[in-house]
């Protein structure tokens, strides 16, 4: 059976694919023509194993992917199968698909969601996911300053993110601390904080959030404060959100955030209907097998047009 490594991924799948691939799945999940499996932990002596996976008829993939986490370190394998045949069709490394499809995600829910004219991108953690997001904010938003606050960050940093984004280094900027969030028009967070990174009193009122960084019920990137001037709240999918979302687990329950939550799917489809009011934005990821198996579905399709 074909197996496809994280390196072939990178060179079959564009970061336009991977945008066009997440908006077609969270409109046929808006719209009941597709159907995701929640995610199932299980962990004996530090290691953990997790299961996420969903069905996309009009893909023509289903599938699961399989992780461990060990020592904080995830490796990530997808296996995908033909609705049409049941067949299995490919494994598929899929470090990288978990990369590109995050930030492809965010970029979606910012294409409905972010300020008209965004240009500054304050960024929470520069790791692999943090990387992804300021590659693809930039790419699709034209943003011009990229604000970064990761106390753990190698040197060079800036340099990186020169070369990733194609800004200059001088419109790069690492930050002591999380004050200056109030400038920024997009905020992403995504780090391993386990409490709120900054006061939401502080972020602007027109401002989109976006906390990829936790899918753990007990840790927490945002506050209440935020939480609470939020005008709507984003998720991937309710059920999964309110049960590993620890920026909602554990939010003050007087907050009564039930009515904020709307699915992506429905902002994508356009059932839900956007606010033309300017006001505060958030999206919630824990990350959805829904994104996996219809990126791991486009990678497989183009190594299939990439033979012939």
């Amino acid at each position: 059976m074909l197996h496809i490594t994280d390196a072939m991924v990178d060179t079959l799948v564009s970061t336009d694919q991977a945008l066009q691939a997440m908006h077609r799945a969270f409109a046929a999940f808006g719209a009941g023509e597709a159907a995701m499996q929640a995610r199932e932990r299980t962990d004996a002596g530090g290691v953990k194993l997790s299961t996420l996976g969903a069905v996309i008829p009009a893909q023509g993939v289903t599938g699961a992917k399989v992780y461990t986490t060990i020592a904080g370190q995830f490796n990530f394998v997808i296996l995908l199968f033909s609705t049409e045949t049941g067949a299995p069709l490919a494994t598929l490394d899929a470090n990288a698909i978990t990369r590109l499809r995050t930030a492809a995600t965010t970029v979606l829910v910012a294409q409905h969601l972010a300020p008209a004219n965004a240009r500054h991108l304050f960024l929470c953690g520069a790791g692999v996911q943090g990387l992804a997001h300021a590659q693809q904010m930039v790419q699709h938003f034209g943003l011009q300053r990229i604000d970064v606050f990761d106390p753990y960050a190698p040197s060079g940093l800036e340099a990186r993110l020169a070369q990733l984004t194609g800004l200059p280094e001088t419109q790069i900027r690492r930050v002591a601390h999380t004050q200056g969030v109030g400038e920024a028009d997009i905020i992403v967070t995504a780090s391993r904080a386990k409490e709120p990174l900054f006061n939401g009193e502080h972020v602007a009122p027109h401002a989109l959030v976006a906390a990829i960084g936790s899918s753990l019920p007990h840790t927490r990137e945002l506050d209440d404060a935020l939480l609470a001037r939020a005008q709507l709240i984003a998720v991937e999918w309710k059920k999964q959100a309110t049960s590993e979302a620890g920026d909602l687990v554990r939010a003050d329950p007087g907050l009564s955030l039930a009515g904020k939550l709307v699915e992506l799917g429905d902002i994508v489809s356009g059932r839900h209907a956007v606010s033309a009011q300017p006001g505060i934005r958030l999206y919630k990821a824990v990350g959805v097998g829904l994104e996996d198996i219809a990126l791991a579905g486009v990678a497989y399709q183009n190594y299939l047009a990439s033979q012939s």
